[in-house]
């Protein structure tokens, strides 16, 4: 398949540290744009005709590049994949002309119900050829190249066929999809699994990852738990200096979803991201 990629005049490309814009930080960048790359939003956040959090997204578009990253689409559900939630999206994007639109390897929903998580997926044949459909179906109407993130999971299936980064690799090589690479997360999933998260790296073409992620996590004595409420942690932004090792200087996210703290905590971390990015430039 052949991605196309939307060309507004005024679309902008992510470069360097970006930071999510959350709903506690809108009066900060109404006032004036922070010194980040980027802002990402969850794309489900903005699906409505109007109202203030359009309204600031609007706004903020004007000073810096915006990252779509969808929540809620449930690529890997078997039931039939919401074409009124990716009309909708197809409407933002539109609108905005992101910088980049990413979704998750993940399903989500059951023909009678959305449950609202970013559930695993069994990493097998079948799971790719069914989405490998949908990431289709996803680029062609949204007319783009999109990036799929890596998860974090608390359950392996004993039936899969291909470890998690192959199974993106191979999803990207069918689709020409991008990928979203998340560094908590292969940390995340080393500690719970027993994973190797610097194999992961290595099995990722270079040329595929278009994103990458940061973020805090929590430690309890049942798992490691990936709650976006912290400092990145030193073991994290270690596996970051490999990643920029090996894909280069990605734009990078620092994600905070829970607990969000003042923007200059966030800004900070958005500076340590810089200063490792330019290091290895």
């Amino acid at each position: 398949m052949t991605t196309q990629t939307s060309a507004g005049s005024s679309q902008q490309h992510a470069r360097g540290a970006g930071i999510g814009l959350r709903h506690a930080h809108y009066d900060d960048f109404m006032q004036a744009a922070p010194p980040v790359g980027w802002v990402e939003v969850h794309s489900e956040n903005y699906f409505g005709d109007g109202g203030y959090d359009l309204h600031v997204l609007d706004t903020v578009r004007r000073d810096l590049p915006v990252s779509l990253h969808g929540v809620g689409l449930g690529l890997g559900s078997a039931a039939p994949l919401d074409e009124a939630h990716l009309a909708r999206l197809a409407r933002l994007v539109e609108r905005i002309e992101p910088a980049l639109v990413s979704e998750h390897l993940c399903w989500g929903a059951t023909p009678h119900a959305a449950l609202h998580d970013l559930l695993p997926m069994p990493l097998t044949q079948a799971s790719l050829a069914h989405l490998g459909a949908r990431v289709a179906q996803m680029q062609d109407t949204l007319r783009r190249r999109v990036l799929i993130e890596n998860v974090s999971t608390y359950v392996r299936f004993r039936d899969d066929d291909f470890s998690e980064a192959a199974f993106l690799a191979e999803l990207a090589r069918r689709t020409g999809c991008g990928v979203l690479l998340d560094v908590n997360n292969l940390y995340v999933n080393q500690c719970n699994h027993g994973e190797d998260a610097l194999a992961a790296m290595n099995a990722l073409p270079r040329d595929i990852v278009g994103e990458l992620h940061l973020a805090g996590h929590r430690v309890t004595p049942a798992a490691v738990i990936d709650d976006h409420g912290s400092r990145v942690a030193p073991e994290v932004w270690s596996l970051y200096d490999a990643a920029l090792h090996r894909f280069g200087a990605v734009p990078t996210l620092i994600e905070w979803d829970t607990e969000v703290p003042t923007l200059d905590v966030l800004l900070d971390e958005a500076r340590q991201a810089h200063e490792r990015m330019s290091a290895h430039a």
